[in-house]
This record gives structure tokens, C-alpha cells and sequence, in this order.
């Protein structure tokens, strides 16, 4: 199959299909990631897995931001 068909075929797949093909690509071509970087969003994501009521959510960061913004 050639890339062109590969691209064309690309938008009559399910978001599932494409999810399994960006995650294989990903495995083959590396996701950019360093391992340090790897292991912060490891990290992060262990803390987040053990307490997740710790943060806050996005919509009320943005508003604490605009409202500091504001004054």
C-alpha cells in the first residue's frame, strides 16, 4: 500500500483505528519524548493516580489567572 493510499484511507478509519495507529507509530518513530521527560509524566501521573483531588481543574486556573490578570 502506498502512502497516498494510506492517507486517503486514514479518514474512513474509526477514532479507535487511528488511536492504534498513532500509538504504533509512536513505538516505531519514538514520541519526541526524552526518558527524563518519560519519567516526570510518569511521575506526575503516579501522584495524580493517588490523589486526585489534589489539583485543580483547568476552568478554575484560567479564572484565578484572568481574575490576577484583571486587577
Amino acid at each position: 500500500m502506498s502512502k497516498v493510499e494510506i492517507l486517503d484511507e486514514l479518514p474512513r478509519l474509526t477514532p479507535a483505528e487511528r488511536q492504534e495507529i498513532a500509538i504504533r507509530i509512536q513505538e516505531i518513530g519514538g514520541a519526541g519524548l526524552t526518558e527524563a521527560e518519560k519519567q516526570i509524566l510518569d511521575r506526575e501521573l503516579a501522584d495524580y493516580e493517588r490523589n486526585p483531588d489534589a489539583g485543580s481543574a483547568w476552568g478554575e486556573v484560567e479564572a484565578r489567572i484572568r481574575d490576577s490578570a484583571g486587577r
